[in-house]
Order: structure tokens, then C-alpha cells, then sequence
């Protein structure tokens, strides 16, 4: 037995000495040439060189440090030449110049050296024709490091040196600058740096301790590479052809397959592998070209930024230029930090001996700033494929299955596979594809977030290949340059390129990029992109992203808002010059477009050359009065850009394309004010104010569509389903607020109205709502959203243009260039563009989901669930507006005691009626050191670390992320039809918040409840049925409520079907488990070990009086999950009491024309004071109060105007003339009116009554009531003249009674009268004749007669009548001597009668025609007690006296009487008495009747 077991330690020993002998035998043979050639003995030097730089463009040779060149014995053919052309980067190429050296000698011819393997095994793959290819790999035989490039330290800089430089860095100022010929020199040789020798007689960057025995060895980087979303600070050096950031699985399955599903079960790697398969150290003949041990070399060199030594700037310059013209989108790139694995000969595991020999060398070079990462695989030589134990051959490594190539993000997460040579035959081909920087072999790849090839694949092929270009967005307005990589390119063979429904062709710039010029898109967000290589279709295909103009990325600075104005001196304007060439002696050309909408189709247009030929300096002044004498046919355009691109860009790029650089839209009065003024006048702003709002009355009324504004700034921020920040107004990303100045923050709406509107609202620093009503600075709804409306490409749709040509233009003619108060600007803020106040705004219903997880419904029932697996969070029962919000619960990480039976929330998807589905996923834990969240639109990952990425619109949906987060921990996503849904993390825990409008009300459904302001109905099942839950029984509620709500990859009728984008296989099954059991208990004390009060001590400490945060602390034992559970408890509930509030508010308050108000608060208690402008007069109230029932109160004084002074006099005097008519004119139609029916009434009693007249004075009154009362037959002392009694002295009375046929006479009375001052006269006798009226003074005929008696001319004036009574006034006749008239004789009163007698004659009549006065009676039968007729007042008797210029005669023929005589009015009630029974014919009067 002890023999058996020596036999079997002797074998084992011995079979150990074998492979170790094996493994060093290149070892001992590169140790015996070294003792044969020492490396410190310098060759004879044979001839001397001068390698000078000609560049080709001016073919002059600059001086350059000179060298000593010693030719080596031997060269190979492959050494002679370069495979490839330099890049373009490195166009200057050194051309040696051989100059004889001072000692002659013969110089010595470079022959080959044979090698007893054939060129074969050394460069060919798969028997194809060897490729021209220089590198560290094509060395001579004895090529032991001759002098090409000495410095000061002895070192040969010779770039197939194998001892390596000094490894001293150094950042000091003026170090190592390197030429372009020497960069160009470097960049000739294929592969990179790796050396086995060291200036100090190490191994170099040979890693000797990576053997059969041990594979892999740990490698510190110290710095941080990121890698498919991770980001590591070390490696795993692995002979197997990869390099490793976790644990590989403990066995494999061939063919691999990444990532393991079965991860965390199986261990899941993270890996790059540039050839994974399992490897063994392989031999070289002594006769090989390059001598390098074979095995697996390693060196990092970092902090390249900084560095200043020779070789640190060597390698930052070398890569830097592969990866930026290798790689699309890399023009920027400046690597920090630099890997370099080199696998040298390595051969198959599980071989035959001579298997040694079938050798594998490739590279690996990783670059990285530290953000971004890129990878360089350099595939030199494959000879073998895999190794046994996937299949292969023992002698040639080939069958079975090939080695693995691609990379594995671990962790279970996501995995590139490099097709189609990866784990397939043609992965020999990777030898002589690729073509990065010109190179068969040289594949590159940009790791950092995703795995972006930059090299072409020419041996796929598929319905549907992922392209490669950069940048992947751009202006809508077109120029942009794409860089395109994915199929390989031939200079004969055209490229087309399609973006969405244009198409360009392509320019040919290498085998590995065609570059395509963006056209002018009528389209914004993620369009189509697609290329065809000849005569194929388009199977290579991308998502392009067109930028708004309004919200591109700005590439034109304005140093000042001069560019606004009217009328500015000058603009200045400042560009990045590195983004149209690196060229700083390149030549721009300036240019001025505009935009404008008179046809159906939007139209773009030239305008004019602001600079024909410019140094690309990066700054210019614009001075507008250079433009004054401009004559454009286009100059009603009054918006546009300025333009700049390069003048002759095939000078600096040899391609005929130059990029383009478009501002912001600017308004264009600077340069077409001269033109406008001429064809307008002066006041052009008005007139283009004026022209623009007849054509916008023409338009249709969309302020009714639009959602109302919030009232203040913390609703505005908390409905987040319809309102998101605004870029030209953002308090955390833009301040400046140029066309809102006042405001600090604005919000639009997220998404178009159905007819393509957004609203606008903006606060003032007190967080208040701003109306235009108020200033002309307020809040404008827009006619066109800024996103434009479906479809894209016709007027009034177009994406930012029409919403500048409708709504920013007018703002600029109609109120920025003219006053506040101008006719137009009013209009333009009243009838136009008016504000919509918060009277009837509705705060939307807020529910959420955080924790381990705690939800609270809409009506506000809290509660813990915790599912495991997919569940429906809230979803639509309205078939009309359908909507789904998802959630994904898993498992939480275990704690220091195991397992946690607990989920937290990971993921939410959500989707609208036909809108795209969004889904907002956690990262994992070590993937989150740039994103927190990712973001897919129908399974796609977007990303919004760029300022125009910042907003994204999709079919039906809006996705942002806060203007100052950059690791997207915070994404909002807004419908159409006003939902929004918020997710936010923090430290690796999230939260969802659903925000719903009030038309859902009633019409929801999920774990979120019946949003119904009812509590007992929250816990509705899909069937529609309500269950009776008490939210304390947390068991009862996760099996009767919670898991109803489990969604699976089938539609369930009320539950729907799982929107989750689908990765490697995971379907919803993997992520529930049904045997899973949560933790039901809620209170800590109660589910905690009694040794563990610590842990209840300190939850209670944390959380306080939060529940939820006390129990998530004690589950899981981790503060941070804790904290947040609180704070999202808090902020939520905070929510939902905010938004319960009732909003209050008094509406809009219009500013007076011509005045302003001094504050613009609208809220209960709010007080308003009004001021005019200067020249103006405030009327109406000054100061209003906003009530707390929402009212304005009641002005007191009318309401507020402002008024200018003769204005204001105007209608002081209108007012005064108003009032007087409202005063007089309503009592004269009352009096007339009492008269009228006072008339009616006595007429119905008594129809012969007539209106007396009312004298206009005492005298007159006595007058009348003297007729009135006058009896004939009354032998009282009373008579017709006088109310007192008269008395004659002898107390005799006579009475003259006419007799039959016999001439009247009327003798005058003597008697004792009162004058009109009431004074008793005694006697008659002796009396002055008393003067008369001058109705008395009358002749026969009507003419007036003076006291003499005679006539009066009637031209010569009138004079004021004579109330006092006369006895004249009732006798016709002659005037007596004596003063008293004397009477008719009787011829002379018949032939009176017989002529102007009429019965309707009246004594008005009198004063209003050319008739004379009539004093005759028809009938004498009442005559007075004097012989005379009696007469009576003016209002007696009334009749119609015939019309001017009538005969009296026929007058009097015709005349018939109206009207009796009235009856009689006494003293004392002014009332007419009945008529007198003997009064039968009243005799007229030419007394004038008194008006009243």
C-alpha cells in the first residue's frame, strides 16, 4: 500500500514538473537569447535618420527633434507597412527623410526572417488572405529593444519597445507635448502597449501569477469605471478571457446564456468578455516574430487629464483620438483613466501538448472619464474556437462550442451577446472585421449605461438590427449632423436616410460611419429612423428624438435682451466654435431666417446674410442700423432665427457638410422695423397689433377647453396630473422670466387639448396667480401647445412655430412694443389672451403607495398589504376614459436576523386608453450611481439627463423629471385626459402617487379604492362587489382584498392583463410566489422577540407617532427605509389635506383702463386699492375687499374708472342734466297726469265742465273769483270788480234793463272799490282814472291801443302783460276820456254780431292768430245791473278763432261753440261752483287767460 501510494505521489509530482516546464519553456528560451544578447549592449549604429513631419496641406517640412535610427537584422514583410491609413484625426503623416551621415557606410538591406510556422497560423483566420497589419505582434526575431527614440533616461520610445517606460507620473507645467506625427505614429500600430521587461529588471505588465492553477487574480482599479449601468472600483483579471466584477456560477452550461434567471439561487457574473472560454498559457517557437512571453499582461495608467510625462500623454492622446473617430457620439471625450489586458498565445484548455501551440492573442483596452466608458477589442490572431468541455478538439480547439462574446451587466439584470459571432463559427471573423479607426480586428464599444457597438457588423442580418448614431436628437429646424454606425459602409454603394417621412442621403466618411444631415422636421418627440445600404430595405432602425425649437438645446447665446426690443443699438451674440469645428481659423457664415403661416403648409424661409464670411471666433455684434436700407419681399415675417454655419466645411473635414447652429425664436423688429415703419408709419406696432387681431377674431374660442389655473403656487405644484414647469419660467431652472416679469414660477399645461391649446399660469413671488386683467405680464393661455397638434406638418400645428406665429408674436407687437394701456394691448389682454381665474378650480384626488408597502386611498383609508407580485394600483370602470396604473411588489433584502417577510414597491406601469405604455422601474442597488429610476415607453429605456430631454412626449402621454435632478429620481408622467402619476426614490426606496381629476369620480377601482368620498366602499372587489373589511386584519385583507387585485399575463375580466415590459423570460409568475406569508402583525411590541426591545425603543425614537415608519423599521431594521416611510406618509397625507381644502376666491378684479391696481391678491380678505395714471381721475370706488363668501363687496360709489379730466367735467354735466330731467319730467308727467284723470273725472259727472285757469298770482285769483262770483241780480254791495263790498253815497241803485230793438248801453258803476294793496276807498267820486291792462287797450278790430286810445305798431314791441283787473276788461268799445270804455252803439254791436260772432271762439285764440279780439255777446239777455253785458274770465268760454289770413266773416260763419261755460270757483276751495240757473249764454272775453 505505502508502495501504491509513493507510485501515485511520484506521478502527481512528476506530471506537475511537466506543465510547469511546459508553461515556462518560451521562459527558458527567451532567457537563454538574453544571456546570448545582452539587452544593455547597444548594436553598431548603421546609418542615421531624420523622420520630419509633412503635413499634406502645406507640403512643408517643420523642424523636428532628430534621432538616431538603427535598423534592426531583420524585418518582417507585415513590418514594412502600415494595413491601414492613418485616421482622420492624425491626417499629418511623417515622411522619412534619409540623409547620408558624416562617416559613409553601406547601408544594410532589410531581408525576412523564415520562421518554421507558416503565415498561416501566425495572421490568417479560416484560410483567408493575411490582412496588412502592424503591431506589437510583428517584431523581428531578435528585436530586443534598438534605439529608435532615446531621451535623457536612455529609454527607447519606440512603440514596439517590450521593456517598459518609467512609470513616474508627472502633472508638472511644461511637460511632454506631443506632434501630430507622432500621434499619427501610434495610432499606425494595432495593438496597444504591453511589456514583459521593466527598466529595473521586472516583469513589466506580465502577470506571472495567472497560470493553470490559478486563473484570475483581483485587481484594485481605484477609481470608479462605470459598466452597463454598475460602476466598480475593481476587477478580476481572468486567464479565461474575461474580465469579472462578481462571482461566476460554480459550474456552466454550454451554450451560456446571460444573465442566469435563476438568479439569486445561482450566482449571476458581471463580465466583460472579450473571449470567454476557458484558456491555458500557451508556447511561441523561437522562431516567432515577437519573442513576449505568452500568458496574460496587465496595466492601468491613471489620471491621464493631468499628467505631463511622456507616456501618461501618449496614451490619453492615443485613445482619446481612437475612441472619438471610432466611435459616434464620442467627440468629447477625454479618457481619465486607462486598462489595458492583453491575452498573448494563449491556447484551449483541455489540449494535447502540441495544442500549446494553436494559439489566441487579443486585447482589451478600457477608457473611462469616469461617466462614460468605452472598449477597444483587438482580435490579432484566432486560431482555436473553444475548448473541450464545450465540444472542442483536443489538437485544434474547433467544433463544439465557441467562446462567449458580449458582456453581462450580473445580478440577474441584463446581458449583450456580441452577434453573430459570439458562441457561433463565424467568430473567427473577428480578426478581420470590425473596422474600428480603419483596422480589421478592432471592434469598439461604448459600456458605460448600454452596450452601443461603434463598429460594423456586416455578418447580421435580421428583420430588425439595432443602429448606432450619435447624437440621437436634434433641432427640429434640421443641420444636425448624425453619425451612423451599424452595417459597414461602401463608398460606391449610396445610403439613404429616412427620419419619420423625409428622407437624405448619406455621406460616405469610412467603411465604419456614414454620416446623414437631419432635415427640417414638422414633428417633435420620438420619431422613426431608419437607413437602407443600397438597394436592401430598411432594416437598420433607431429612435431619433426631435427637439422643439422652443425647447432645443440653445447653441446661440444672447449676451443681453437687446435682441427683444424695438429698436436696439446693438446684439450680441456668443456660440460654442468647438461645435462646428475644431478649426479655430475656419470661416462662418451668419444667416436670418423666418417663419410665417399664409398657406396650408408651414413655411421656413430665407431672409437675409447677417455676416457673408466670418472667423469662427465664437462671438459677434449685430448692429441693426447696417440693415436700415433692406428691401425683403418676405418682411411680414415678424419671428425667426439666426443661423450659423460653416462657409467651406470640406476644407476642415474633407466632407461637403458643415453643421448647424440654430438660436431660440427671436422677434425680428430689429431688423424689420425700418421696412414696417415704411409700409405701416410710426406707429407700426399698432397696426401690426391691429392685423393680427382681425385675424385671430376669425379663429374658433378655446379658452373653454383649457383646465382652469390653480389659485396659488402650492396647488399649482401639487396637480401634477395637468400642469408641469414651465422652461421659459421655472424657479429652479429659469428665473429670469423675460416675458412674465413679476413671476417666479409658471406651469402649462402637460398635454395638447383635444383642439391642440395649453394653458398657462404663472405666480407672483407671494405665490398668487397673475391675470392679464392686472398687468400685461399675467398669465396667457395659448392657442397652440407647444408640442403642436396631429398632424404636425400643416399650419396651426407645427410644434413651437405655430405657437410663436399665434400667440408670442402678438405679444411683442400688440404689448411689448407698445404701452400697458394701449387699445391694442388691452385687447390682446382682455378680449384675446385673458387670463382664466380659480373661481371654479377642482384640486385633483391623491392616492399612494410607499413602505413595505402602505397604501392610502382616494377617500384617505390607510392600510398595509404586503402582496408579492403584480397587482392593479388603480384603473378606470369607465369604458369612455379608461386608464391603468400597475405596481410591482418584491420581497425586501433580508436583514442581520434572515429573511424579511415584507415587499416594497419596484416598479409601476401604467397605460391610457391608446396612449404608450410608461413603466418606472428601480434600479438595483449597485446600478444606481448615475439613474435611480428607469424610465421605458413601450419597453424602450429613455433617458432626461439633458436639458431638451428634460420633457418627453409620447403618443397620448408627457414624461419629465425635475429641470434640477440629473440621477432621474423623481419621474412624472401626465395623460391626456388629466391623470398623473408621480414615482419617486430615495436610497433605493420608492414611492407612487396617483393624481386623478374630478370627472373619476365613481369610476375607479384597484388597491387605491373607490374614489367616491366614502370609505366603506374602498375596499371594492373586481367584481364589483364591496367587502367588508376591517383594515386592523391585515390577514383578512391580504387574502379577501389584496391579492383579488394580482394581475397575471392574461386578461382577467375587472383585473386586466400585466403592462410590465417582459425581460429574459420573466413573465408574472416569477415574480409572485404563492407560498409566500407576510408578516400580519402590525404593532412591533407585538411580533418582536422580547430580547429585542431594543429595536421597538428605537423605531419609537425614529418614527414618533407614525405607525407605518414603526413598522417598517422593525421589519427591517434599516433607517433609511424608515425615514422615508415617514416623510412619504407625511408628504402624502399633506396632499390630501391640502387639496380637501375648499378653494376660495373672489375671481378676477379688472384693472380700470388708464389706472392700475396696487396689489393683485383675489383671496378672502384680500384688500384692492386703484390709482390712475397722471391726467386721469379716479371715479367709482377706491379701495375693494374680497368677502369670505368669494364675493367682491358691493361698491359703495359706483364702479372703478379712470377718466380724463374733460371727460370727467363731460359727465359731471350730464350727470347734473340728468338728474334735473329725472326730477322734472317725472313731476310734470304726474301733474299732467292728475290733471288729466281729474279732467276725466268731472267730464264723466258733468259733461258740459270745463277746466278753469288758474291764475298766475294773487291779483289774478282775486281777479277771477270776482267774475266767477258776480251775480247780476245781487243787490249786495258786492260787484264784479271787487270781492269787498262797494258803497255809493246815496245808497240808490239803477237798473237799465235793455229794451226790444233798442241800442245797449252799458254806464259804468260807481262804486267803492280796494285797489289790489287791499286799501278801503270810500267813494268812486273824484277817482284818477285807474291804468288799464293791455287787454283792455284793445281796438274793435284786435289792435292795441295806447291810453290815449291809440294803435300801438306791433313791430315796435310787446310788453309784459297786465294782470291787475279793469273794468275795461269787460266793455268793448271806444276808451273814455274819463278812463272807462265807452260802449257800442247798437247798429255797431249787431253788424259785429252779424261778422265776427262765432260760438267756438275762444280768447286764446286770440293771442296765437292774426284775428282780432272779439268783444261781442250773442245773446244780451244776461247783461249786468249796468246795462252792460257781463263778462266773464278767459276760461269761461272758449272758441276757435279762425286760422291767419282767413276771413273773419267766414270765420264767424263757420265758427261753432265747444265748451259751456264753467261752473263757478270760490275763495276758498279754487274749485269751480255749479253754473248759475239763469246763465244761459256766457259772453267772451278778451281778457288773456292766466297760465299755470
Amino acid at each position: 500500500m505505502r508502495f501504491k501510494l509513493f507510485v501515485v505521489c511520484a506521478l502527481a509530482c512528476g506530471f506537475m514538473a511537466y506543465v510547469l516546464a511546459n508553461e515556462n519553456v518560451s521562459t527558458e528560451v527567451e532567457d537563454q537569447i538574453i544571456k546570448t544578447v545582452p539587452a544593455n549592449k547597444a548594436p553598431k549604429i548603421v546609418e542615421a535618420a531624420e523622420f520630419v513631419e509633412i503635413p499634406e496641406e502645406l507640403k512643408t517640412t517643420p523642424a523636428v527633434k532628430k534621432v538616431d535610427k538603427v535598423s534592426p537584422p531583420a524585418v518582417a514583410p507585415a513590418a514594412a507597412k502600415a494595413s491601414s491609413p492613418a485616421p482622420a484625426a492624425a491626417k499629418p503623416q511623417a515622411k522619412p527623410i534619409v540623409q547620408a551621415a558624416v562617416a559613409a557606410a553601406a547601408p544594410m538591406k532589410l531581408s525576412p526572417v523564415a520562421s518554421s510556422r507558416g503565415t498561416d497560423d501566425i495572421l490568417t483566420v479560416a484560410g483567408l488572405k493575411p490582412q496588412a497589419k502592424s503591431g506589437a505582434l510583428v517584431m523581428p526575431l531578435e528585436y530586443l529593444g534598438e534605439l529608435y527614440d532615446v531621451d535623457t533616461s536612455g529609454y527607447n520610445w519606440d512603440p514596439n519597445n517590450n521593456v517598459a517606460p518609467p512609470d513616474t507620473a508627472s502633472t508638472a507645467a511644461g511637460g511632454y507635448t506631443i506632434t501630430s506625427a507622432r500621434l499619427a505614429e501610434l495610432r499606425q500600430n494595432f495593438m496597444y502597449w504591453f511589456f514583459d521587461k521593466d527598466m529595473y529588471g521586472g516583469r513589466g505588465d506580465y502577470q506571472f501569477d495567472i497560470h493553470a492553477s490559478m486563473t484570475q487574480l483581483h485587481k484594485n482599479l481605484n477609481f470608479q469605471m462605470p459598466f452597463y449601468g454598475f460602476r466598480f472600483n475593481y476587477t478580476r483579471l481572468s486567464l479565461n478571457g474575461y474580465l469579472e466584477f462578481s462571482d461566476p456560477p460554480e459550474y456552466l452550461t454550454y451554450p451560456l446564456v446571460f444573465p442566469i434567471k435563476d438568479w439569486p439561487v445561482k450566482r449571476d457574473p458581471s463580465f466583460m468578455g472579450i473571449f470567454f472560454s476557458k484558456c491555458r498559457v500557451g508556447r511561441i517557437y523561437p522562431t516567432d516574430i515577437d519573442q513576449r512571453t505568452p500568458g496574460v499582461y496587465w496595466r492601468v495608467v491613471r489620471d491621464l487629464m493631468g499628467r505631463t510625462d511622456r507616456f501618461g500623454v501618449e496614451v490619453r492622446e492615443r485613445t482619446m483620438w481612437d475612441i472619438r473617430t471610432g466611435v459616434v457620439g464620442a467627440d468629447t471625450f477625454v479618457p481619465k483613466h486607462v486598462v489595458i489586458a492583453t491575452w498573448k498565445n494563449v491556447s484551449f484548455a483541455g489540449g494535447i501538448d502540441n495544442s500549446l501551440f494553436t494559439t489566441n492573442t487579443f486585447q482589451m483596452v478600457l477608457a473611462t472619464d469616469e461617466v462614460y466608458t468605452y472598449a477597444i477589442w483587438n482580435y490579432a490572431v484566432l486560431n482555436w474556437l473553444s475548448h473541450t468541455e464545450a465540444g472542442g478538439d483536443t489538437t485544434k480547439g474547433e467544433g463544439g462550442t465557441p467562446a462567449y462574446v458580449g458582456f453581462n451587466a450580473g445580478n440577474g439584470t441584463q446581458a449583450y451577446e456580441y452577434k453573430p459571432y459570439s458562441q457561433n463559427m463565424v467568430i473567427r471573423d473577428l480578426a478581420n472585421r470590425g473596422w474600428g479607426n480603419g483596422f480589421p480586428g478592432r471592434h469598439i464599444f461604448r459600456l458605460d449605461e448600454q452596450i452601443l457597438i461603434g463598429s460594423c457588423n456586416k455578418d447580421i442580418d435580421a428583420a430588425l438590427l439595432p443602429l448606432t448614431f450619435a447624437p440621437e436628437s436634434g433641432n427640429m429646424l434640421g443641420g444636425q449632423v448624425v453619425n451612423i454606425t451599424g452595417p459597414c459602409f461602401d463608398p460606391d454603394i449610396r445610403v439613404t436616410c429616412h427620419f419619420d417621412t423625409e428622407s437624405v442621403l448619406g455621406t460616405y466618411v469610412d467603411r465604419n460611419r456614414v454620416i446623414c444631415v437631419q432635415p427640417f422636421l414638422k414633428a417633435e418627440g420620438y420619431i422613426r429612423f431608419q437607413i437602407s445600404v443600397g438597394t436592401q430595405r430598411f432594416k437598420w432602425r433607431g429612435k431619433y428624438f426631435v427637439e422643439t425649437p422652443a425647447a432645443a438645446t440653445e447653441k446661440i447665446f444672447f449676451a443681453t435682451d437687446d435682441v427683444h426690443k424695438k429698436n436696439p443699438n446693438e446684439i450680441r451674440i456668443t456660440w460654442n466654435a468647438f461645435n462646428l469645428t475644431s478649426n479655430a481659423n475656419a470661416n462662418v457664415m451668419i444667416s436670418l431666417w423666418g417663419y410665417r403661416e399664409t398657406k396650408i403648409e408651414p413655411q421656413l424661409e430665407y431672409i437675409d446674410v447677417i455676416e457673408a464670411s466670418l472667423t469662427n471666433t465664437g462671438s459677434y455684434v449685430i448692429t441693426p442700423s447696417n440693415y436700415l436700407n433692406r428691401h425683403n419681399i418676405n418682411n411680414d415675417m415678424q419671428f425667426g432665427f439666426l443661423q450659423i454655419n460653416l462657409t467651406q466645411p470640406d476644407q476642415y473635414s474633407n466632407l461637403a457638410l458643415s453643421p448647424i447652429l440654430w438660436s431660440r425664436p427671436i422677434p425680428l423688429a430689429w431688423y424689420m422695423a425700418p421696412q414696417w415703419e415704411q409700409k405701416h408709419g410710426k406707429r407700426w406696432p399698432r397696426a401690426l397689433c391691429d392685423n393680427w387681431i382681425r385675424a385671430d377674431r376669425f379663429l374658433r374660442n378655446f379658452a373653454a377647453d383649457l383646465p382652469l389655473c390653480p389659485c396659488t403656487l402650492e396647488q399649482a405644484v401639487l396637480d401634477k396630473g395637468r400642469f408641469r414647469p414651465d422652461r421659459e419660467c421655472d424657479k429652479d431652472s429659469n428665473p429670469s422670466c423675460l416675458r412674465h416679469r413679476g413671476a417666479i414660477h409658471c406651469v402649462v399645461s402637460g398635454t395638447p387639448v383635444a383642439q391642440g391649446a395649453e394653458q398657462q399660469c404663472c405666480y407672483d413671488r407671494y405665490g398668487f396667480l397673475m391675470l392679464t386683467y392686472d398687468q400685461m405680464w399675467g398669465s396667457r393661455p395659448r392657442r397652440i401647445h407647444n408640442l403642436g397638434k396631429m398632424p404636425w406638418n400643416e399650419a396651426s400645428k407645427v410644434p413651437s412655430l405655430s405657437m410663436w406665429f399665434h400667440d408670442m408674436r402678438p405679444f411683442y407687437s400688440c404689448c411689448y412694443w407698445q404701452e400697458e394701456q394701449a387699445v391694442g394691448c388691452e385687447t390682446y389682454r382682455f378680449e384675446r389672451r385673458p387670463s382664466q381665474d380659480c373661481v371654479a378650480y377642482q384640486a385633483p384626488g391623491v392616492a399612494g403607495v410607499f413602505g413595505d408597502p402602505h397604501l392610502i386611498t382616494f377617500d384617505g383609508t390607510q392600510y398595509t398589504f404586503n402582496g408579492l407580485g403584480e397587482f392593479v394600483l388603480a384603473r378606470s370602470t369607465d369604458q369612455s376614459e379608461r386608464f391603468e396604473v400597475q405596481g410591482r411588489f418584491q420581497q425586501m433584502p433580508p436583514n442581520y436576523y434572515g429573511q424579511v417577510m415584507a415587499t416594497q414597491l419596484t416598479s409601476v406601469a401604467m397605460r391610457g386608453n391608446t396612449t404608450t405604455t410608461i413603466e418606472v422601474r428601480l434600479r438595483p442597488l449597485h446600478a444606481r450611481w448615475r439613474y435611480r429610476l428607469d424610465v421605458l415607453a413601450d419597453g424602450r429605456k429613455v433617458y432626461f439627463d439633458r436639458e431638451s430631454l428634460k420633457f418627453q412626449h409620447f403618443d397620448g402621454v408627457t414624461v419629465y423629471t425635475p429641470t434640477y435632478l440629473l440621477n432621474q429620481s423623481q419621474v412624472v408622467v401626465q395623460f391626456d385626459a388629466g391623470i398623473g402619476i408621480e414615482v419617486v426614490e430615495n436610497e433605493g426606496f420608492m414611492t407612487g402617487r396617483v393624481f386623478l381629476p374630478w370627472k373619476f369620480i365613481n369610476k375607479t377601482a384597484g388597491l387605491f379604492g373607490n374614489w367616491s368620498y366614502n370609505k366603506l366602499d374602498d375596499f371594492t372587489l373586481p367584481n364589483g362587489q364591496v367587502a367588508s373589511i376591517n383594515t386592523n386584519d391585515m390577514r383578512s385583507l391580504y387574502y379577501n382584498f389584496g391579492l383579488k387585485w394580482m394581475l397575471t399575463d392574461r386578461d382577467v375580466s375587472g383585473v386586466g392583463a400585466a403592462l410590465f415590459t417582459r425581460e429574459f423570460g420573466r413573465m408574472a409568475s416569477y415574480y409572485s410566489n404563492a407560498s409566500f406569508v407576510p408578516n400580519f402583525v402590525m404593532n412591533p411590541v407585538d411580533f418582536l422577540p422580547a430580547n429585542r426591545s431594543y429595536d421597538v425603543d428605537r423605531a419609537e425614537e425614529l418614527c414618533g407617532e407614525c405607525s407605518q415608519c414603526e413598522y417598517d423599521y422593525a421589519m427591517t431594521l434599516d433607517r433609511d427605509l424608515a425615514h422615508f416611510t415617514k416623510n412619504y406618509y407625511e408628504t402624502l397625507v399633506n396632499m390630501q389635506t391640502e387639496n380637501a381644502q375648499r378653494v376660495v376666491s373672489c375671481g378676477v378684479l379688472q384693472t380700470p383702463r388708464f389706472g392700475r391696481k396696487l396689489s393683485f391678491d383675489f383671496m378672502p380678505g384680500a384688500k384692492v386699492a386703484f390709482e390712475c395714471n397722471e391726467g386721469f381721475i379716479l371715479v367709482g370706488d377706491q379701495r375693494r375687499e374680497c368677502l369670505a363668501n368669494g364675493l367682491w363687496n358691493l361698491p359703495e360709489y359706483g364702479y372703478t374708472e379712470c377718466l380724463r379730466e374733460v371727460y370727467y367735467t363731460r359727465r359731471i354735466a350730464f350727470i347734473a342734466i340728468g338728474i334735473i330731467l329725472l326730477v322734472i319730467v317725472p313731476l310734470m308727467l304726474c301733474i299732467v297726469c292728475g290733471v288729466y284723470r281729474y279732467r276725466q273725472k268731472q267730464l264723466k259727472e258733468d259733461p258740459h265742465w270745463q277746466m278753469p285757469v288758474l291764475p298766475r298770482s294773487r291779483a289774478g285769483s282775486a281777479r277771477n273769483l270776482r267774475v266767477l262770483n258776480y251775480d247780476p241780480e245781487d243787490d249786495s254791495d258786492t260787484d264784479a270788480s271787487t270781492l269787498k263790498k262797494s258803497r255809493s253815497y246815496d245808497k240808490v241803485y239803477r237798473t237799465n234793463e235793455p229794451l226790444p230793438g233798442k241800442p245797449q248801453i252799458d254806464f259804468p258803476a260807481k262804486k267803492w272799490d280796494l285797489d289790489m294793496n287791499d286799501e278801503d276807498v270810500t267813494s268812486s267820486e273824484g277817482e284818477k282814472p285807474k291804468q288799464t291792462g293791455r287787454r283792455s287797450l284793445r281796438s274793435g278790430s284786435g289792435t292795441e291801443l295806447n291810453h290815449d286810445g291809440t294803435a300801438i305798431d306791433d313791430e315796435a314791441g310787446h310788453h309784459d302783460d297786465d294782470d291787475d283787473y279793469d273794468e275795461g276788461d269787460i266793455h268793448t268799445g271806444t276808451v273814455h276820456p274819463a278812463g272807462y270804455h265807452q260802449p257800442l252803439s247798437p247798429e255797431e254791436a249787431d253788424h259785429l254780431h252779424q261778422q265776427q260772432y262765432s260760438p267756438t271762439f275762444s280768447g286764446v285764440d286770440s293771442r296765437t292768430s292774426g284775428a282780432s279780439s272779439i268783444n261781442y255777446t250773442p245773446q244780451a239777455a244776461a247783461q249786468n245791473r249796468f246795462g252792460g253785458v257781463p263778462v266773464l274770465p278767459n276760461n269761461t268760454q272758449y272758441y276757435n278763432r279762425p286760422p291767419s289770413g282767413v276771413p273773419q266773416a267766414t270765420a264767424a260763419a263757420t265758427a261753432t261753440p265747444v265748451r259751456i261755460a264753467p261752473t263757478q270757483l270760490t275763495q276758498d276751495s279754487g274749485l269751480p261752483s255749479p253754473p248759475l240757473p239763469h246763465a244761459t249764454s256766457p259772453t267772451p272775453s278778451v281778457q288773456k287767460s292766466t297760465e299755470v
